[in-house]
């Protein structure tokens, strides 16, 4: 139990990322590794260079996330894979914004998500396309958090 700690540390933190997520101090990362994306998988026309920022964002905390659970690291895999839940919700709000515009963008330059769902015909369903993401990213963080609960214990009692 000991070993386990950092997880129930973990809880508020996923309630409160489940209930009330709002733009907090890691979003600044994920918005750097937004922009990133389109620089460097935004080549390819118009819907790839607009998709290219929400991949990269994600793109990172899954890169990191499989990297350690391959090195059998419990803890900085739940950790990251948090993060990339977390910035799933990240995406999920941007998307959710795409009609009304509201959301701050660097620069003032195009709504990504705007653009793509406006030639995909989905622009009016982007609140409810917002909110399913928003489910399978709190589903994610859910799961990450069983999954390495249950992966410690097995650490615990192989001491």
């Amino acid at each position: 139990m000991a070993e386990r700690w950092p997880l129930l540390i973990l809880l508020p933190y996923l309630g409160w990322l489940i209930f009330f997520y709002d733009y907090h101090f890691i979003d600044n990362v994920n918005l750097a590794l937004h922009e990133g994306g389109h620089m460097l998988l935004g080549f390819g026309g118009g819907t790839w260079h607009f998709l290219a920022g929400s991949l990269g964002q994600l793109l990172f905390p899954l890169a990191f996330t499989v990297k350690f659970y391959l090195e059998q690291q419990v803890l900085s895999t739940a950790v990251c894979g948090v993060w990339l839940a977390e910035s799933l919700m990240n995406v999920a709000r941007y998307l959710g914004d795409a009609k009304a515009q509201l959301l701050p963008l660097v620069g003032g330059h195009i709504h990504d998500w705007h653009w793509l769902l406006s030639r995909w015909g989905l622009l009016d369903s982007c609140e409810g396309i917002a909110g399913f993401l928003h489910f399978v990213a709190a589903l994610m963080l859910i799961g990450t958090w069983l999954w390495a609960w249950r992966h410690m214990a097995v650490e615990d009692t192989s001491q």
